[in-house]
């Protein structure tokens, strides 16, 4: 399950999540076996999990203020107990195994309040925590265009000139990934996956998508890292989506406790993307 929230906030509503209501899915999550790894794992197919558990990966769009918001009483901040990575962070410090990986995907040019965290002399400083904490930063255009109504030079110049005010405050970052805007693909994809503009080149590993389910095994034949699933975080959807897999445990990545195996059931080979750097165990 690769889960997508957007607002910390209250009261609760389609595209907001409450304190409260984060905490408890974090809870439901630890006490169904899941543990978190990073998006950039998944990618290479590195799960590095204890046997027995499964990974879930946690996104956030949009830059708003619950997800990374600092207290400020003079001196250095400190981060709001009530935010997104707050509450992630506690939750660490009282299970260390569940993990804190999550992937923000920001907007460097919107409007307040989603410009990155609507704390404008802090959104250095929170992008530089994000990253030297271990979560990943992802593209989420400029300012959250529909890249469907958008010719070839907009699409790029979007994506590069995010990047590029991203890299103004963490100096090098290039985020793997990107998250569609509504879930609109440009006319054609390629524009999204990689290219250039403004002297500012880009290329993604994956681009998720804002619905869609489950996603395949990161080392599965159906897996398109260019049409990656992700579940939105509301009651309704994680709630179908924990029965699901405690209904059908077959379809549930479990991990092995090696993350340079790959254990499969007797006969699953062909679900398998070929040439895989990695060993395949098959179960008797």
């Amino acid at each position: 399950m690769i889960l997508e929230y957007h607002k910390i906030d209250r009261p609760e509503g389609r595209w907001t999540r409450t304190p409260e209501s984060f905490r408890r899915d974090l809870s439901r999550l630890w006490e169904r076996g899941y543990r978190l790894v990073a998006l950039g794992d998944y990618l290479d197919g590195r799960i590095a999990l204890p046997r027995g558990t499964t990974p879930v990966i946690l996104t956030f769009d949009d830059s708003s203020p619950g997800q990374l918001r600092y207290l400020e009483g003079g001196g250095e901040p400190v981060i709001d107990p009530q935010c997104a990575v707050g509450i992630l962070e506690a939750f660490e410090r009282e299970r260390p195994e569940f993990g804190h990986a999550a992937t923000f995907y920001v907007l460097p040019g919107a409007d307040r309040p989603n410009r990155l965290f609507d704390q404008p002399q802090w959104a250095g400083h929170k992008l530089t925590y994000l990253v030297r904490r271990g979560y990943e930063i992802g593209n989420h255009t400029l300012w959250h265009a529909n890249l469907a109504r958008y010719p070839e030079e907009v699409v790029r110049q979007q994506i590069a000139t995010a990047q590029e005010w991203i890299g103004r405050h963490v100096p090098g970052y290039q985020p793997r990934t990107l998250a569609l805007p509504m879930g609109a693909y440009p006319r054609d994809p390629q524009w999204a996956v990689a290219g250039r503009s403004n002297g500012t080149a880009y290329r993604h590993e994956a681009i998720l998508m804002v619905a869609g389910g489950a996603a395949p095994s990161p080392h599965a034949r159906a897996l398109d890292a260019y049409r990656l699933p992700r579940i939105q975080a509301v009651d309704a959807d994680i709630t179908r989506w924990l029965d699901h897999f405690d209904r059908h445990p077959g379809d549930r990545y479990v991990s092995d406790g090696d993350p340079a195996t790959v254990t499969i059931p007797r006969g699953a080979a062909a679900k398998l993307r070929p040439g895989l750097a990695i060993k395949v165990v098959e179960l008797p």
